[in-house]
């Protein structure tokens, strides 16, 4: 058996037992209730990731191809169809009554994206981003259509429509806050610790111990001193600075970005090739000329590859920040899980997945557009 054929039979084997095993969708009186399970198309989904396992086994030319095309179809057709089995099982049941998807359509669907994401594998990041683009298009364009309208999960992000978009607005800030600030204080770090050889390894070492301390302990550890400081400094206080608010939160969040773009910088600086250098100071160009005209824009690439280690990390950890008053999708994920209300943990669950992919697809195109450049 062809090696490559095995993410594709194991990724098929998970949607097929899911398929069959778990509901799909879930009929609830409100969003708080449990309701009963519904799986109306069992066997057209069960074909489907058999189809998938029997073009990941053929050894022909294609083959490739043809799956990410059918696993494409399944994580836009998937949210379709599920659209369509809500409005129908609502057109019978009281006003309040919800459909929340069921354990079996989020597992194919996270099983689809993983098998796509195996078949884009070598492909150029110019047809990764065409893919991926083309997706989230094709869902939007369905969203537009209202095709969605009947989901409980929908429903859920039209009741909280404002405070959704503040949080969202929220933890964008936070996290670009945090991205530059890791930036201007990392980047010369990591220059200072390329040039002192023998600092490496203690820099990275203090670094990588911030990175141990689980966050939410660190982000409650920064609230007495930052509180300590609104009140010896009433002016930072006047700024916002607190125990608890975007400053410790912030400040926590560059702690643990700075070890990639150090580490990264070290690298970037490091991957110039020597006798570059040597010419460089033969034509007789400063240090700092050195730096700008020569190691940033051959160690760019390796920078920007840490900075979207960064930002994908901060968009993540920036959820925890809601526990200190932070603001930020975090709330909803955090809100849900007091109330019982599983739509919500999911709406803030999910736009935080959203995005840190989206944000890393655009570091990806960045990434693309600078090796060309280069």
């Amino acid at each position: 058996m062809n090696p490559r054929a095995l993410p594709v039979l194991v990724l098929a084997g998970i949607g097929l037992l899911c398929a069959i095993a778990f509901p799909f969708l879930y009929v609830t009186p409100n969003r708080l209730l449990s309701g009963e399970p519904h799986s109306p198309h069992v066997v057209a989904l069960a074909l489907s990731w058999v189809l998938l396992a029997g073009l990941g086994m053929l050894e022909v030319r294609g083959s490739r191809v043809a799956v990410a095309l059918l696993a494409w179809a399944l994580i836009a057709g998937l949210p379709l169809v599920a659209g369509m089995d809500a409005r129908a099982l609502l057109h019978a049941t009281a006003a309040s009554a919800r459909v929340p998807l069921g354990a079996g359509f989020w597992l194919m669907w996270l099983a689809a994206n993983l098998l796509l994401l195996d078949r884009l594998r070598g492909v150029r990041t110019s047809g990764r981003i065409v893919a991926w683009a083309g997706l989230f298009v094709a869902l939007v364009a369905m969203s537009r259509a209202g095709a969605f309208e009947s989901l409980a999960l929908v429903r859920e992000f039209h009741a909280q429509r404002g405070p959704f978009m503040d949080a969202l607005l929220t933890h964008l800030s936070l996290a670009a806050t945090t991205l530059v600030l890791a930036l201007v204080i990392g980047a010369p770090l990591g220059w200072w610790a390329w040039r002192a050889r023998r600092t490496d390894g203690a820099v990275v070492g203090v670094l990588a111990f911030l990175q141990t301390v689980p966050s939410l302990a660190l982000f409650a550890l920064l609230i007495g001193p930052f509180a300590w400081l609104a009140r010896a400094w009433p002016a930072l206080g006047a700024l916002g600075f607190g125990g608890t608010g975007a400053a410790p939160a912030v400040f926590a969040l560059v702690l643990y970005a700075l070890l990639p773009v150090v580490r990264y910088t070290v690298a970037g600086l490091g991957a110039v090739p020597p006798d570059a250098r040597e010419a460089a100071r033969g034509l007789g160009m400063s240090r700092l000329q050195l730096l700008s005209r020569v190691q940033l824009p051959l160690g760019w690439p390796v920078l920007l590859a840490g900075l979207r280690i960064v930002a994908v990390q901060t968009i993540g950890l920036a959820a925890v920040a809601t526990l200190i008053g932070a603001g930020g999708l975090g709330r909803f994920v955090f809100l849900g899980i007091g109330q019982g209300a599983n739509d919500m943990v999911m709406l803030g669950t999910l736009a935080i997945i959203a995005l840190a992919l989206a944000v890393d697809l655009l570091f990806q195109a960045m990434l693309a557009f600078t090796e060309r450049r280069s």
